[in-house]
């Protein structure tokens, strides 16, 4: 029994030392979890916008669309995927070009490239509130997608 006792005298002079050391480790581990969730958060967004990219180019390979068309299609699938107004913080461009084909004459195509400028929902106040720089709150995410014309028919 005297062995017991002494071993419970010990324990108790280190009384709280778990809870100082949880007290050290828990705003890292916070910053770790804030990290995870932000970056879920723009890679979501990352796939919407390369999607919106695919997206635009697959209407503007089509015949009888203008530009404005794509740039609305775009817009939607940007404000369906990530957010009503998505669209406003969007830069979409649509350029001709030809793919060149081994053996063969160039295949004409639409290049379409959508540029979303993202905002950290959770790391950026946090760098803001230490004194971090103001560049660390917005990052540009560009989805880029190049499809062939598609020939009108008979």
């Amino acid at each position: 029994m005297a062995e017991g006792l002494t071993v419970n005298r010990t324990r108790n002079g280190e009384r709280g030392a778990e809870l100082v050391e949880f007290a050290f480790v828990l705003p890292v581990l916070l910053l770790v979890f804030a990290g995870i969730v932000d970056f879920g958060f723009l890679f979501q967004r990352y796939e919407v916008v390369t999607n919106a990219a695919r997206e635009g180019a697959r209407l503007a390979t089509l015949p009888n669309y203008t530009q404005a068309d794509v740039i609305a299609r775009v817009n939607d699938y940007l404000n369906t995927g990530i957010g009503a107004g998505a669209d406003a913080n969007a830069t979409t461009t649509m350029v001709n070009t030809t793919v060149a084909v081994s053996g063969g004459p160039g295949v004409s195509a639409r290049r379409v490239e959508v540029a979303y400028t993202s905002t950290y929902l959770v790391l950026g106040p946090i760098s803001a509130l230490v004194g971090g720089s103001n560049g660390f709150s917005t990052i540009t995410l560009h989805g880029v997608s190049t499809m062939r014309v598609e020939a009108p028919g008979p």
